[in-house]
């Protein structure tokens, strides 16, 4: 995730890039937050999560994580496909093709990720366990 959002504010980005960065940027905040209080064990200080701290972190995952990286995604893999005539030899001007390639590639990576992770937390709810770890 952090990758994705690195590769985009490192390169000059205009339109629905500004959407893509944010979200970006919103979902991994939030994953180190929830990482946080998991790994301190602090999920119980939270009010009303606390005591569905696995079901928070399957809709932060699946939601939150799927959701905003898959949009990021489709918006950079389609800006890229927008600048892709300036990959060709003899463009002299300055371009963002590889930008938004490489950020789109890392988007749908981190939205793998996600959704790798929400299918976990998902198969440990359907067996009635409660907490993350």
């Amino acid at each position: 995730g952090a990758a994705f959002w690195v590769t985009v504010a490192a390169h000059k980005y205009e339109g629905a890039a500004h959407f893509a960065l944010f979200a970006a940027v919103l979902a991994w905040l939030l994953t180190l937050a929830l990482f946080g209080l998991s790994l301190l064990g602090r999920w119980a200080l939270v009010p009303w999560l606390g005591s569905r701290w696995l079901l928070t972190n399957l809709v932060h995952d699946l939601a939150l994580g799927v959701g905003l990286y898959a949009a990021a995604t489709g918006i950079m893999g389609y800006k890229a496909g927008r600048k892709s005539y300036c990959s060709l030899p003899g463009y002299s001007q300055r371009c963002l093709y590889s930008a938004y390639l490489s950020a789109s590639v890392c988007g749908g990576i981190a939205a793998c990720l996600y959704l790798f992770s929400g299918l976990y937390c998902l198969s440990r709810r359907c067996r009635d366990q409660r907490d993350i770890i």
